[in-house]
């Protein structure tokens, strides 16, 4: 028995391994609201056009909207037969509503069905995705407020480097997801045009007007181009890109606090709702939820490399390949949902060690540079030579097995005899932080001013 929805052409029904791979109802139930929501938009165009009578479109919208209340009621039976979304709702429909059903796809099809839906998807998926990004934002705000003075070790190729401030270090990341956010909204401007009426793939006969339904469905215009409509995948490829860019911020957020909770830095503590123990070391406290954050990146790069290659060498303009547009992107923007909430958990629960973090910034000679600074601006000395003489300087403490602070008077005039007591000055990691106050600089001060304008950015935000 062939598809009643488009068995005209066809004789018998599809094979069971064809119904198999042709279906995609499996994943794209979850378009419901937006193909609700389109086709009523699309009923109420029809009507107001004169393309079906007022009451054909009174009736197609009330059933809409029983439809929609079975599916959210989990009432509403996906039958697999019916293939997709669309098929599954208009088929329903007509049960409600008997022949006025068969009105509704005058001037569609289901390519431009499918990327309004898709778009709609993924615009609403976006808005989520920046209040979760927005969220974290305020998280680590919050952090680098308290901890404006917690002096903590900078690294390069994680080494010991300069001091820094954990509030600094916060920071970093807020500037991070404030770019995140930026992507998305480019993203979602550009796939703000909508496909619906670009029908097949060559527009309609039809005297359809676009720019009510757009507008109907809160995008800024039409798309312009009916074949680019219904094959434009861009837009789905655009925010996995933003995804990808995003979880891999987190990743790096995610291994930082890997490392800090290790007994050999013992910087952060995770609470027990963000670890789990081991079933044979009683004692142990995995950070499980920052190893899966990290991890959960993988799948997200993966959707866009698979979009990507999906999408690679497709002729105008719809192809069945494009099915397989939906599955990967869902799950790699739930992943990076959930890799937000996870995250900003973290971040708003864990347990600083200011203690441990200051006694790590005061080894491993993170005052170098300071040191080499001091001899240029008080001795004026080329940087070259300051960097060599403090090099030297670093060998001797060292060797004697202190930090440079720990180093006699004596001993550094051994290396360089126009160094005076007031070099010590310079020494402290207090004396380090404090002294970085460049625009973009750790100093507690800059880093009290940087979180003062996030919060205000953030106010102006909400005010609009």
């Amino acid at each position: 028995m062939s598809n009643k929805m488009w068995g005209g052409r066809f004789g018998e029904g599809p094979d069971r391994i064809m119904e198999e791979i042709n279906a995609s109802i499996g994943f794209d139930q979850r378009f419901f609201a937006q193909d609700i929501e389109g086709s009523k938009a699309h009923a109420a165009m029809l009507a107001e056009t004169g393309i079906i009578s007022k009451a054909d479109a009174d009736q197609i919208i009330a059933g809409l909207d029983a439809v929609l209340a079975e599916i959210e009621g989990d009432k509403f039976e996906f039958r697999r037969d019916l293939e997709d979304i669309h098929m599954n709702v208009e088929a329903r429909l007509a049960d409600l509503i008997g022949a006025a059903a068969g009105r509704l796809h005058t001037a569609r099809s289901r390519n431009d069905q499918v990327a309004t839906d898709f778009k709609l998807y993924i615009r609403d998926t976006i808005d989520h995705l920046d209040g979760q990004l927005r969220d974290l934002q305020e998280a680590l705000l919050t952090r680098a407020e308290e901890h404006a003075d917690t002096i903590m070790p900078g690294f390069t190729h994680l080494q010991t480097a300069q001091p820094v401030t954990f509030g600094h270090h916060c920071l970093a990341y807020v500037e991070m997801a404030a770019r995140d956010r930026g992507r998305f909204a480019d993203a979602r401007r550009r796939l703000n045009e909508s496909p619906l009426g670009a029908a097949a793939l060559a527009g309609t006969s039809f005297p359809i007007d676009r720019e009510k339904t757009a507008k109907a469905l809160r995008f800024e215009r039409p798309t312009r181009n009916s074949l680019d409509s219904v094959s434009d995948r861009d837009f789905v490829l655009e925010t996995l890109a933003a995804a990808s860019i995003t979880a891999t911020h987190l990743t790096r957020l995610a291994e930082e606090i890997v490392i800090w909770s290790t007994p050999g830095f013992d910087f952060v503590r995770l609470p027990d709702s963000f670890t789990t123990g081991s079933s044979i070391m009683p004692q142990k406290r995995n950070p499980d939820a920052a190893e899966l954050v990290r991890a959960k990146a993988g799948r997200v790069i993966g959707a866009l490399t698979s979009l990507l290659i999906v999408m690679k060498g497709l002729p105008l303009a719809y192809s069945k390949d494009m099915q397989e547009d939906k599955e990967a992107a869902f799950d790699a923007l739930d992943a990076l949902s959930l890799s937000l909430a996870a995250m900003t958990g973290m971040v708003k629960t864990l347990t600083v060690n200011e203690k441990a973090m200051r006694a790590a910034a005061s080894r491993g000679f993170s005052t170098a540079t300071d040191l080499a600074d001091w001899l240029v601006r008080t001795l004026n000395l080329p940087f070259r030579q300051a960097h060599h003489v403090t090099g030297a300087l670093v060998a001797k403490a060292e060797k004697k097995g202190v930090d440079l602070d720990g180093l006699s008077l004596d001993d550094m005039r051994e290396v360089e005899p126009g160094i005076t007591d007031e070099v010590y000055s310079v020494l402290g990691v207090d004396n380090s932080v404090a002294s970085r106050t460049s625009f973009g600089g750790t100093s507690p001060e800059n880093v009290r001013a940087a979180a003062r304008w996030w919060r205000g950015e953030l106010g102006r935000e909400s005010g609009r």
